[in-house]
């Protein structure tokens, strides 16, 4: 999980849907071709943190209250 900075350009970054209208509480997210670049919101010039797609499928299922595929 290597932080880079700052993100490539052209990437389309997208907020969770369950974010509020306050900007001020965001994290950002672009899918790249090994996984996913999260950032801060507030810093979109700031350092982005790369995680591999596995890492990010069992993250999310985490979230989803699933039961994870452990990645090989």
């Amino acid at each position: 999980m290597p932080a880079r900075s700052p993100a490539p350009p052209g990437l389309a970054w997208f907020k969770s849907s369950y974010s509020g209208a306050n900007t001020t509480e965001c994290v950002e997210c672009a899918h790249v071709t090994h996984g996913v670049l999260i950032r801060d919101s507030k810093g979109a010039d700031g350092s982005v943190v790369s995680v591999e797609a596995g890492a990010w499928r069992f993250f999310l299922a985490g979230l989803r209250r699933e039961r994870p595929v452990v990645p090989a």
